[in-house]
């Protein structure tokens, strides 16, 4: 019989990304994958962040969302010097942080200067295959990010098969390949607490749930022309600046949207089990988290037919053409008011939740980590 490696190595994990504004799915599979991965002892973890000051702020401090046990480190450079550094001159190198077994995690895809092995993560290619979705900037950050992935990590690991097949295309040999999906949530918010908690958000059960920024790759305008045919209301939970068009489009459902910039994890999980459907429409996506805690919460899911959104849903979401805004309105039609559809997507989409745990998903990484050594 095979036994499982006893705890003996080290993850030294780059996780900036909980100090990102909007830290987002990255931060949220990255928090998680690190508690699964520490679960039973089975690895050493220490995280690894740039200069912030001061280190916590906000109602939920970054650092509390490393896992019990494991270590903190911060650089003293800010992060723009900091990534570009690792980028262009490679260095600083972060060998000091680590322990003599360490793996390195860059959890987000930025490759630190290191001479330990390497394991990325690439969550999505959109910005190469569609460039003028961000700024100049970002743009020749996130290309010259892609070539350090290619010349430096060890092994790259990717959500969906959507993904990986996308870094063959752009030239990542598949031998160097990984797919481990992410997981969902256990409902944070008990049934019978949920009605109390939208009363108190000016809320009652049925509306349209939107969960996600206002960016064009979120396909924000489609969706609100849709929605402009769906007599609901409609609850987005949509933080962060909002590109110009999409604002003016979402303008027009004013009188019947409710719009929350941030809130906790009992209120999402409310949020979703107060939803009619969950409208999750993009033109690109590596993963699609919303749509697996819909479905955790027997929400059932409108989304984008092809993609990753398509591969994750396996059948268990209703498939809309997202640049068809009448196509979508007909999808929000058959979810929210015809019940053998309903039925059919609140009993597809909680067995699909429930084969998407995020227990699979450390243990994915954990095989990743251990072919390193």
């Amino acid at each position: 019989m095979r036994h499982e490696p006893a705890a003996t190595s080290h993850i030294l994990a780059v996780v900036e990304q909980f100090w990102h504004r909007l830290p987002g799915g990255t931060a949220l599979a990255t928090e998680r994958t690190l508690g699964a991965l520490t679960d039973g002892g089975r690895f050493r973890i220490t995280g690894l962040a740039a200069r912030h000051s001061p280190p916590g702020q906000g109602d939920r401090a970054p650092w509390q969302r490393m896992p019990v046990g494991s270590s903190l480190r911060f650089h003293r450079l800010p992060r723009p010097v900091l990534y570009e550094a690792w980028l262009r001159a490679r260095r600083p190198n972060i060998d000091r942080y680590g322990e003599p077994d360490s793996v390195v995690w860059a959890s987000s895809g930025v490759v630190p200067a290191t001479g330990r092995p390497v394991v990325a993560t690439v969550h999505d290619l959109d910005f190469l295959t569609n460039p003028d979705r961000v700024g100049l900037r970002l743009r020749r950050f996130f290309a010259l990010m892609w070539r350090r992935i290619v010349e430096r990590a060890d092994l790259v690991v990717c959500p969906t098969e959507w993904v990986a097949d996308d870094c063959v295309r752009r030239g990542l040999r598949g031998d160097r390949i990984v797919v481990v999906p992410w997981g969902a949530d256990h409902p944070a918010c008990p049934r019978q607490e949920a009605a109390g908690v939208l009363a108190d958000l000016g809320l009652r059960p049925g509306y349209v749930l939107w969960v996600g920024p206002f960016l064009p790759r979120k396909n924000p305008k489609n969706a609100a022309l849709a929605l402009g045919r769906v007599d609901a209301e409609v609850v987005a939970v949509a933080g962060g600046s909002d590109h110009p068009d999409c604002r003016a489009a979402w303008g027009s459902l004013a009188d019947r949207l409710h719009r929350f910039d941030r809130v906790d994890a009992r209120q999402l999980s409310a949020l979703y089990r107060g939803a009619g459907a969950l409208l999750y429409p993009s033109l690109a996506e590596g993963f699609g988290l919303p749509m697996v805690e819909a479905m955790s919460h027997g929400t059932p899911v409108v989304t984008s037919i092809g993609g990753a959104t398509e591969e994750v849903a396996a059948g268990a979401a209703l498939l809309v053409d997202p640049r068809r805004p009448d196509h979508i309105a007909e999808g929000l039609h058959a979810a929210l008011w015809e019940p053998g559809v309903r039925s059919r997507l609140i009993e597809a989409g909680r067995v699909r939740a429930g084969q998407l745990t995020w227990e699979a998903t450390g243990k994915g990484y954990a095989e990743a980590f251990r072919s390193q050594r």
